[in-house]
């Protein structure tokens, strides 16, 4: 059911958000969906605003998703406030609905389907998370079935997931079209991410280096550098910097994420990192 206090209401469930959904369609109106984990900050209402640009009307979803946490990740702990985020959503005039289901509506009881990726979804984050695609692939599918979109906004900062969705949209047939927007970062050129809040003061200026070394394996790549060299040295600096353990710094095709055995055309330098028990992940174009 939805709640009306404020003018952007909350579906609660499958029922509201369908309720709402029907309307709008009855009136022709184009629909986007933002899926979002909460703590919404300014990258999530850039998400909210390109929807605007394309569509009449604009769902966020507000879902902190089990499946894509693994038992020693953060979910018992991520930040979850849904009337702050109902605020900025408020303030921002960027949503026509907030859907908040809870954990029934998207798992009931004797849910047994997962979705398996592969094609963008192989190595980089799997290799670390090796739960998390599927996860994630899971419950956009269920948002996207009970949403039904014409469009979905993911951020370029989580490109891998990005592509992963866009995969998912086509090779399922959900007639979703997922649009990449770009990421929005803070003045050092951090990407803005619900965890930052985690850093401390120093973790935080050593944060502020990721988006440089990106900048630099970038520059050095496109300059006619090896690839496994300018990896290599993107992975030093990071130490360098302070990080406490890097993932990965790689180099890919910005379309497919395969691996490139030379810098021929468009192309991406995506990298995790680990500063304490956080982990940072990014990306530049190349």
């Amino acid at each position: 059911m939805s709640e009306n206090n404020l003018s952007v209401p909350i579906a609660r469930d499958i029922g509201g958000l369908r309720a709402a959904v029907r309307n709008w369609r009855r009136q022709g109106l184009r629909i986007a969906l933002v899926p979002t984990m909460g703590a919404l900050h300014a990258g999530h209402l850039a998400l909210a605003q390109e929807a605007r640009k394309r569509a009449e009307r604009t769902v966020v979803s507000i879902f902190v998703n089990p499946a894509q946490f693994a038992p020693n990740e953060d979910f018992a702990r991520y930040p979850r406030n849904l009337e702050s985020d109902r605020a900025i959503l408020q303030n921002a005039g960027s949503a026509d609905l907030i859907y908040a289901p809870g954990a029934a509506d998207l798992y009931p009881d004797g849910f047994a389907t997962r979705i398996v990726v592969d094609g963008p979804a192989r190595g980089l984050e799997s290799d670390f998370r090796g739960h998390f695609f599927t996860g994630v692939a899971t419950v956009v599918a269920k948002l996207f079935v009970q949403c039904r979109p014409d469009f979905a906004m993911f951020g370029e900062k989580d490109y891998q997931q990005l592509l992963v969705v866009r995969r998912l949209s086509i090779d399922l047939d959900l007639g979703v079209d997922v649009i990449g927007v770009p990421t929005v970062r803070e003045s050092d050129g951090l990407a803005l991410s619900s965890r930052n809040a985690y850093l401390g003061p120093e973790q935080r200026t050593i944060a502020g280096a990721l988006n440089r070394v990106l900048d630099s394996v970038a520059e050095r790549a496109r300059a006619g550098v090896s690839i496994p060299q300018a990896e290599a040295e993107g992975a030093a600096a990071l130490i360098s910097a302070g990080f406490d353990r890097v993932d990965y710094v790689a180099v890919r095709d910005a379309w497919s994420l395969a691996h490139l055995p030379a810098f021929t055309g468009p192309a991406r330098v995506l990298a995790a990192a680990r500063i304490g028990n956080l982990r940072l992940i990014d990306n530049k174009p190349v």
